[in-house]
């Protein structure tokens, strides 16, 4: 009697803790689609930012200032270091990421690959004069030479009280003249949130 009451008893406990858990819902939404759960900086906000910065950029006085000199000729563009100087854990290569991709589909600028990318490209190249036909190694020396190197950081300041907090991002992006040290654009971006618990 006494086991037949400790496995009814030990059952009930299994329905009891599994019947009361919640249920876990999983639902797929556009990639597009603004979400805010935690009041972070999200996918949502580095998409936005990149896309609106990248087009005052591209359509600023500077590149008209490029074409005036250099007729039918885009310039070159690329992406240095965003520091994140922010509160929180942000990654900057998403950022820098959706950054690219926004120059790209503008096609006001070209874009060439910077830091640790470029290096691999330059170890392909060398691996193809010892092991590549002579008809498809790719030869030296014809890489495109950036005009301009866009760099930036990322900001935040945090104010709390109670259970309210406001969160404010500001993203400033700088682009300069890489033979001349020049800044030629100084773009902002800023947001603010209201997050009550």
């Amino acid at each position: 009697m006494a086991k037949i009451y400790s496995i009814f008893i030990a059952t009930f406990l299994v329905f009891t803790f599994f019947g009361c858990t919640p249920k876990r819902q999983v639902q797929r939404i556009s990639t597009e689609q603004t979400t805010d759960l935690s009041g972070r900086w999200n996918d949502s906000d580095s998409r936005m930012v990149a896309e609106e910065m990248i087009n005052q950029l591209l359509h600023d006085q500077w590149i008209d200032f490029y074409q005036t000199k250099n007729p039918n000729k885009r310039p070159i563009l690329i992406v240095g270091l965003i520091r994140n100087k922010s509160h929180e854990h942000i990654d900057a290569n998403t950022f820098i990421k959706d950054i690219e991709r926004a120059i790209i589909q503008d096609a006001s600028a070209r874009l060439v690959q910077a830091g640790d990318k470029r290096d691999a490209l330059r170890q392909e190249r060398m691996d193809q004069q010892n092991f590549a036909s002579s008809e498809t190694t790719k030869n030296w020396g014809l890489e495109l030479g950036a005009d301009y190197m866009l760099q930036g950081t990322i900001t935040s300041i945090v104010d709390t009280y109670k259970k309210e907090k406001i969160v404010y991002y500001q993203i400033n992006l700088e682009l300069s003249h890489l033979e001349t040290n020049e800044i030629v654009w100084i773009g902002e971006k800023k947001i603010k949130k209201y997050i009550k618990n």
